[in-house]
C-alpha cells in the first residue's frame, strides 16, 4: 500500500472502530434524526380525546332490533288471516315448499278445498305431511289458523267466509 496521501484507492475509514463510528452515525442519520425531527414538530399540538367522535367511530356496523310481527303488536287472537299468512305461512305457501300447496294455484288447492274451511282448519291446527302443528306459530290461536286458511283458500279459488276479528 503506498503512503501517498493523494491515493485513489484509500478511505477515510483506517481502523474498526472508524468503521464502527460510521455505522453508528448512518443509522443516527437514516433512522433517529427524521424520528426527532418528527416529534419536535407535533410537539404540544396533542388534542384532547374527543369522546363523542370515539364512541361513532368504534360503534358497530350493524344493529338488530326485535319486534313482533313486523313491529305492530296486535293483542292475541286478533291477528287477520292476511297478517298470519305474512308472517308464518307464507313462508312454504307462497314458494310452494315441502309439497304445501302455492297461494293462488287453484289446481293445487282443489281436492284440498273439498275438505270445507272446518277440515282445512282441523288439518293445520294438527299438522300435515311436513307441515308442523299450527303452521308453526304455537302462539296462533285456533280462529287465526281458520283467517289464515281462509285467506289463502280464497286466493286459490274457494269462497270461505273469513271468522270475524273478535272486538276487545
Amino acid at each position: 500500500m503506498s503512503d501517498d496521501p493523494h491515493d485513489d484507492h484509500s478511505t477515510f475509514i483506517k481502523t474498526p472502530k472508524q468503521l464502527i463510528a460510521a455505522v453508528v452515525a448512518f443509522f443516527a442519520v437514516v433512522i433517529l434524526l427524521p424520528v426527532m425531527f418528527s416529534q419536535l414538530v407535533t410537539a404540544g399540538r396533542r388534542a384532547a380525546p374527543d369522546e363523542e367522535m370515539t364512541a361513532k367511530l368504534i360503534q358497530p356496523v350493524a344493529r338488530v332490533e326485535m319486534a313482533a310481527g313486523g313491529g305492530a303488536v296486535t293483542a292475541k287472537g286478533a291477528k287477520t288471516g292476511e297478517q298470519v299468512v305474512a308472517a308464518v305461512c307464507g313462508a312454504c305457501h307462497n314458494a310452494g315448499v315441502a309439497g304445501a300447496p302455492k297461494v293462488g294455484d287453484n289446481a293445487g288447492w282443489a281436492p284440498r278445498l273439498a275438505l270445507g274451511l272446518n277440515g282445512l282448519t282441523k288439518s293445520a291446527i294438527a299438522g300435515k305431511n311436513a307441515m308442523p302443528p299450527r303452521g308453526g306459530g304455537a302462539d296462533l290461536t285456533d280462529d287465526e289458523i281458520a283467517r289464515a286458511v281462509a285467506f289463502m283458500a280464497n286466493k286459490s279459488g274457494a269462497s270461505f267466509k273469513e271468522p270475524p276479528v273478535a272486538a276487545k
